[in-house]
């Protein structure tokens, strides 16, 4: 089977570029998930200001495609005399999206935390933020983690967008590989079986996590 031949000889060329998708993906998670969690923190605040604020980033990064933040970050802040690469281009914006919906999941964890909790918390004397720190949070974390590790594998498949802006990632390189050798059809199913096999490598992260956390509930 020559095909197999092929992948095998493809993969020393594709490899780089699956190393820079990772890299993307873990900065991403890095930024985008602290950027989640305070933009549900400034959400639940009861400041006016700061639910504006974070209202106003989420909207954006859910609302706006990965694509357009891409090429807003990337076409649009030179014009500001802002130049950012394509590599921290694609990190920032991605990590907007990833904020944005992770800051969701957030919420939806913290509003998970049974009522009983919180009036636990404030018969213990643990009231405001305190109390929210040390009771509400480490639950709603718990219960926010199978979801935002799916979302992270989500991140990881839209890393393949930052191909538009010349990041030399999984998707890049195989283009690149593929209009050198003018194959497209093997390299690209080579290409989507590396994204098929992390992400299935993931999804059984995923599915251990999900069992070792209702072990605990």
């Amino acid at each position: 089977m020559s095909f197999l031949s092929d992948w095998a000889e493809w993969l020393g060329d594709l490899g780089p570029g699956l190393v820079v998708s990772i890299e993307l993906t873990a900065l991403c998670l890095l930024l985008g998930m602290p950027f989640g969690l305070l933009l549900a923190l400034m959400i639940e605040s009861s400041n006016r200001a700061l639910q504006g604020i974070a209202f106003l980033a989420v909207e954006i990064g859910r609302g706006a495609p990965a694509l357009v933040l891409l090429y807003l970050l990337y076409f649009g802040l030179p014009e500001s005399g802002i130049a950012l690469g394509a590599f921290f281009t694609a990190v920032f914006s991605l990590a907007w999206t990833t904020g944005a919906y992770a800051s969701e999941l957030f919420r939806a964890g913290i509003g998970a935390v049974p009522r009983g909790q919180r009036e636990a918390a404030t018969t213990c004397g643990l009231t405001g933020w305190t109390g929210f720190r040390h009771i509400i949070l480490p639950q709603a974390l718990r219960i926010s983690t199978p979801p935002l590790a799916s979302l992270a594998i989500t991140i990881f498949q839209g890393s393949s967008l930052a191909f538009v802006i010349a990041v030399p990632e999984l998707m890049s390189e195989a283009y690149a590989l593929g209009a050198s050798t003018f194959q497209y059809l093997s390299i690209f199913c080579l290409t989507a079986v590396m994204y098929g096999v992390v992400t299935l490598t993931a999804l059984g992260f995923v599915r251990l996590l999900e069992r070792r956390l209702n072990r605990h509930v």
